[in-house]
């Protein structure tokens, strides 16, 4: 019998929690260790819709990357969608799990597959993380291309494999790509550190108007979608689980969606 406390403490092998940064919430976030686990259902954010989708395929666990509780929780009433969520999960003896900055802040993690998406090579950790001797724990990454692209032709490239209707971009600071850095996410406080590492773009999401104006012509900017930027996470998480679980039924959710809409 596969345990819901067999699969967290796995994870918590392979996604490392210690490395979250300090205001994450990142880990087990709710739930029965002992129960036995029917199913995992791995999603980028838990809403209703995959709430569902876990109930409907009988499956107990729900594995995201954005954490449901992040800041501080005063109460749990049904008069908030939290509190919703909360009631039907425990009723439902659904438990959650979460692996986010930890995930971000691994060289194989969030970046590592946004990066192989791309197709970067010779990638490293754009901003090492404080007391860690390894230098693959950190923030952001950046890499090559295999071969030089006009910043047309790769941002169209770019568009087709995010699946992206449009990019946001700032001024152009070089007409001809070698060095990409990227952040999954909300990466707005690396900026200097990839103008540093001399990339000619920077890929991202959340993205103000003045965080163009800061960069100006040292860097170019575009901005990526939070949710599009960490896409590929799902099947990340899925490939961690399987690795160890072979023969249980992980399953990937087939309604997460971005909360931003493109018209």
């Amino acid at each position: 019998m596969i345990t819901i406390g067999n699969i967290v403490e796995y994870l918590d092998s392979e996604v490392h929690p210690e490395y979250q940064e300090k205001y994450d919430n990142a880990g087990f976030l709710l739930g029965n260790p002992e129960l036995e686990c029917t199913g995992a259902l791995v999603a980028v954010d838990l809403t209703n819709e995959v709430i569902d989708e876990a109930i409907e395929k009988q499956c107990n666990l729900i594995v995201t990357h954005h954490p449901m509780i992040f800041g501080g929780v005063k109460r749990i009433t049904p008069t908030t969608t939290l509190g919703q969520q909360i009631f039907r999960l425990i009723k439902s003896d659904i438990a959650v799990y979460a692996a986010h900055t930890n995930l971000d802040n691994l060289k194989n993690g969030v970046n590592g597959i946004l990066a192989y998406q791309l197709g970067l090579t010779d990638c490293r950790i754009l901003r090492p993380m404080d007391g860690q001797s390894s230098p693959d724990v950190g923030a952001g990454m950046i890499g090559s291309l295999p071969y030089p692209l006009p910043i047309e032709p790769f941002l169209d490239q770019v568009k087709m494999i995010l699946r992206l209707p449009v990019i946001r971009i700032g001024s152009i600071k070089n007409q001809v790509v070698s060095r990409v850095a990227i952040c999954g996410g909300a990466g707005s406080f690396l900026i200097e550190d990839a103008v540093r590492a001399d990339a000619d773009i920077y890929l991202t999401g959340d993205l103000k108007y003045h965080d163009f104006q800061q960069a100006l012509d040292r860097i170019t900017l575009a901005d990526i979608g939070h949710f599009e930027s960490e896409q590929f996470t799902k099947e990340l998480i899925y490939s961690i689980i399987s690795k160890k679980f072979s023969n249980f039924a992980c399953l990937i959710s087939d309604r997460g969606r971005s909360f931003v809409s493109y018209i």
